[in-house]
Parts: C-alpha cells; structure tokens; sequence
C-alpha cells in the first residue's frame, strides 16, 4: 500500500519522506539528490552546541521510541568537560505491533546518520552506536553499506567537512531480547554484559555507557532532527499540538484494510488515522493504541482519542511506540490478552521476583481461562497479581507487562467471564457448593 501524500484535500506533512517517495533512497547517490546531508555544513557547524540544544528543545521533540521525553531536554543533562560522552541510538525494536524503526534503516540509513552527526556535534560525542535488533539482518546489512558510503564521502570519520568535528559511528547487533530496549538494559548488553536492566540513578545521561554520559536516543527521534535544523522550531511545530508538536510514524495493523507505517501529524483522532489506513473492517470493539505495554481503549475512548501524548494520557494509556491495533467485534478480548501475556513471561528478564514470577503465573493462568479450565476469582487473581508487580522492579517492563492485564480484564469482564462459565466441571462443583455449604473442591 502506497502512503498517501494528500488526505480531506489536504497534503499530509512529511519530515521523513524519503522513506515513501524515493526508490532507491537508501544509496548515497539517490539521497543526495533529495537533499541528504545538506545540513552537514555551516548550517551546522557555525552554531554552537548549546544553541543546537535549545532549537531541539524550541521545537518540542519527544522521543519517538516510547517515553515521550523532550528530547532536548535529554540532551541539556549531559555533563561536558569531563569523561567522553557517547551517543547510542536504540534500533532495537522489539514491541509487539511495532515496526517503523525497521522501515527507517531500510529505506534511508542516511537520513539516521545524518541526524547522528548533527546529534553528535550538539553533544560532544566523538563515538556512536547503533544498537540494532539481532534478527533484523536485512536492516543491519542495508546499515553497514550506508555507513561505508558515508565514510567515503567524508561524512564520517575525522575532520568532517573540514570541520575539526571527527564522528565514528559502529553497529552493534543485538540478540533479540525484548528488554535490551531498555535503555540500561541495552548498555549492559552494548558493552558485553547480561542484557539486563541497572538501577537508576545513576542515569545514563551522568553514568551510562563504559561508565560515561550516554544520551540513549530512538531511531525515529534522530531521523527528525535534520529536518528542525534545516527548517527550525517555528518549522517544525506548523503540525501537531502545543505539547505533542511536529509528525510521527505509526505502525498500524490488526482490524484495518491497509496496514503499515504512515507518518502523520501528531494530535489527528484516531478514527480519521484509520480512514487513512484504508478504514476499519466490521465493528470496532477496542484499540491498543500504542504497543502491546499501552493499556487498552474501548470503541467509545478510541471514537473521541487523538495521537497524541496528552490526549491518552487522559484516558490511562499512552502513545508509546505509536504501535496501533483496532479490533473488530469478532475478536476474543480475553485471547488477544492471552497472546500478550505470555509475550511478557517469555521475554521477562528474570532480575526481579514479583516480574519474573508475577508475569509468568499471569500466562498460566489465562492459558488455562482460554482453554475453558478458569475457575471463579481468577480474573481478581491476575488482576491482584499485575497490580503487585506494576512499579516493584529495577525498570518499567512490569508496569508495561501489568497495564494490558488490569486495562483488558477491567474493560472486557464479560469475555474473561463467557470462557471461565465454560468450565463445566466447575460449574458442577459450584451447584454442589450451593446445596452443602461450606464444601470446598
């Protein structure tokens, strides 16, 4: 499916639109020719890295890989004068729902290195890596080519431009655990630990990486960044919200006709970004609106929410990884739950008790629900068991491993309870129950 570039007569912004237009974007020859590395010039490195700073803080980035933090805010914690600072950019993609970082390194690795070297002189780094997930081979290959490219063409390397600015950037292939998209897991694993997360503080913008200030950044979220230093915060901020500005990229699948990754404004409903998916097929029932971790909306939250950090935030979720998946009316709540569960027990960690044991009694029990052996009081069950480990771990796996558990069974009872009436055994235990009192089975 082509992405569209005109929607109500209207047309539809692009910060990263080689990603859509140009064949053969991601060689240098082809994405010069549609302005690749233009800023690396005096547009660059006339200003100062404190005044970059404050334009990437003027223009409202957030980071595009979950949390939504101001990007430039980020970026102004970082200690300078002292140790050597490092830039990791966090390709890791992992969520459920979620594959725009892919599509990025595919189509236009350029435009990420172009955005690591304006990064990169903003931050004093002198090294960078791009922490890529392991089975993304494709990806990593495409990467590794437009790298070499870039370092032929004096892009990279030392005295950029004639600049005095040097940048080297490596490639680091990850294993495929989830939590190494973590950002502390993901530097463990970067410097040969367990891909396991640290506790914070210290934060990895004071002691991250080899024990340096590290700025941990998303993929999508420094592809950006050339566009705002060509265009400027005013630039920038034209789409979007005052608190959500510019466009972001959305994996949207599931109920819709035309899944795949579009880049819209942020702060558009919801119901019109299905429209320009192609439309929803059958009756809306729910929405996870943002990664399997966002909790989930009902059909009436989906009809009046905007992509946008603070509209769910308002209803109890979140925008997240911009990963979107409407289901129709002929979907099992109670199995999508299921599957995402037991996604959460598999990929834990293991570090701590209440998520390593919690996520995993959770997955038991629901299977067992699915498969017609529930019982009454397991659905308070694991609702109890998500709110224990919700905020009792080193990071914020638990919590996004609890919040589709206490969203789903909270807002979809009905489809948890029709599987548990299914087990007639204990239903005839019950009637038993009911004739003698105080019986248990």
């Amino acid at each position: 499916m082509a992405h569209p570039t005109h929607w109500k007569g209207k047309e539809l912004p692009s910060v990263l639109r080689r990603l859509f237009e140009v064949p053969n974007g991601h060689t240098l020859a082809v994405a010069k020719q549609h302005g690749a590395y233009e800023t690396i010039s005096r547009t660059l490195f006339d200003k100062s890295q404190f005044e970059l700073i404050e334009l990437i803080k003027d223009s409202g980035l957030r980071g595009r890989g979950g949390a939504g933090f101001p990007t430039g805010m980020k970026w102004s914690f970082v200690p300078r004068g002292g140790k050597p600072v490092y830039l990791v950019i966090n390709a890791d993609e992992g969520e459920p729902g979620t594959f725009k970082d892919r599509l990025c390194l595919d189509k236009d690795p350029h435009l990420l290195i172009e955005g690591m070297i304006i990064s990169g002189f903003a931050l004093g780094v002198r090294t960078a890596y791009i922490y890529v997930r392991g089975e993304m081979l494709p990806m990593i290959r495409r990467l590794n080519v437009a790298l070499r490219e870039a370092y032929d063409a004096g892009m990279l390397g030392e005295n950029i431009q004639g600049s005095g600015y040097s940048l080297d950037i490596y490639v680091h292939r990850g294993a495929g655990a989830y939590i190494c998209g973590e950002e502390t897991g993901l530097i463990n694993s970067l410097e040969g630990f367990k891909g396991q997360p640290r506790l914070k503080p210290p934060f990895p913008a004071i002691s991250g990486a080899f024990q340096c200030p590290t700025v941990v950044n998303n993929v999508e979220t420094i592809m950006a960044v050339p566009y705002i230093l060509k265009h400027g915060a005013k630039g920038y901020r034209q789409w979007g919200s005052e608190k959500s500005p510019g466009t972001k990229l959305f994996s949207i699948s599931g109920d819709v006709k035309h899944p795949g990754v579009y880049e819209v404004p942020l702060a558009i409903p919801y119901m019109e970004f299905f429209e320009i998916a192609g439309g929803l097929e059958g009756e809306l029932l729910g929405c996870i609106p943002g990664g399997s971790s966002a909790p989930v909306l009902t059909a009436e939250e989906t009809q009046k929410a905007t992509m946008d950090y603070e509209s769910l935030a308002s209803l109890k979720s979140m925008l997240g990884s911009g990963a979107v998946t409407p289901f129709n009316t002929t979907r099992d709540p109670a199995l999508i739950l299921e599957s995402i569960a037991r996604f959460y027990a598999h990929e834990s960690c293991g570090q701590c008790t209440p998520c390593r044991e919690g996520t995993g009694y959770v997955d038991r029990i629901l299977r067992k629900v699915v498969r017609g052996q529930g019982r009454d009081g397991d659905i308070e069950l694991i609702k109890d068991l998500a709110d224990s480990y919700e905020w009792t771990t080193i990071c914020a796996f638990a919590p996004g491993a609890a919040w589709p558990v206490q969203s789903f069974v909270t807002k979809f009872r009905k489809y948890f309870d029709t599987h548990i009436a299914r087990n007639t055994k204990h239903t005839e235990s019950r009637e038993l129950e009911a004739v003698r009192p105080g019986a248990f089975w």
